[in-house]
């Protein structure tokens, strides 16, 4: 089986949450936005992988209440990825 990977995610700045905790993970999630932000990047990549889900759940509820994003979404090919935009 080929692994078929989006190559416009790969441009985007990304941030890796594998092996953090939940509460770790926000905290890094909130920085980077807030890097982005200054940086006038739109998207951005939070790669918080598959696993039980547990990490993705806690992210999107915390990207659904920032007033700083204006969408996310799951990639289409990687449902361990979440795709940011950010308010601009």
């Amino acid at each position: 089986m080929t692994k078929i990977d989006d190559p416009f995610i790969k441009i985007l700045p990304q941030l890796d949450l594998h092996g953090e905790d939940s509460m770790t993970s926000l905290v890094l999630v909130n920085e980077f936005i807030n890097d982005n932000i200054k940086l006038k990047n739109k998207k951005i990549v939070l790669i918080h992988g598959k696993g039980t889900g547990i990490l993705k759940k806690v992210i999107h509820e915390y990207l659904k209440n920032d007033k700083r994003v204006l969408e996310y979404k799951t990639d289409n090919l990687n449902d361990g990825i979440t795709i940011v935009t950010l308010r601009g």
